[in-house]
């Protein structure tokens, strides 16, 4: 048997239909239903507690809803520049971004670092639930970096009383 006879009969046995059956495609179709509503439900929590957090910082909390804009008015919250609304569009640069972001939340709100990390940004959901409706109180801008930095002063060097 030659190797080109080898090859045709191996590729014929390769490209055989795979048939779905009625049950499985009705599984799958279940699967995703259940996919669907649990992401609508996050959605739904997420927007309600992001809602509480805004209306706590004295912003409007319909800016929850508005999907750039809530991003822009998180911005605010934390006290950074308007331009990194830019940074969270590019991938791998965002996840990044976002960790400086709920760091300065979490200072806002008069939380620890480990509560940034944790809660605000890896279970995201169940930080903001704890802000929104917990009894954290917004402090204030905790980044401050539209303000310039104060300028060097030489030390002024120490006098001896006079005898």
């Amino acid at each position: 048997m030659s190797l080109l006879t080898t090859f045709a009969q191996t590729t014929v046995r390769t490209m055989e239909v795979q048939t779905t059956t009625v049950g499985e495609a009705a599984g799958l179709g279940a699967f995703m239903l259940v996919l669907f509503f649990s992401w609508l439900a996050i959605l739904a929590v997420m927007v309600i507690a992001y809602w509480k957090i805004f209306t706590k910082a004295g912003k409007p909390g319909w800016a929850s809803i508005i999907p750039i804009y809530n991003t822009y008015v998180l911005l605010q919250i934390a006290g950074r520049p308007v331009w990194w609304l830019l940074l969270m569009l590019i991938p791998f640069v965002n996840i990044v971004v976002w960790l400086f972001v709920a760091l300065d939340i979490a200072k806002a709100f008069g939380k620890d670092e480990l509560f940034a990390v944790l809660l605000l940004w890896f279970f995201t959901p169940i930080g903001a639930l704890i802000l929104a409706f917990g009894d954290a109180t917004y402090h204030g801008v905790a980044a401050t970096t539209d303000q310039p930095a104060a300028p060097l002063t030489p030390p002024t060097p120490p006098t001896t009383p006079a005898a």
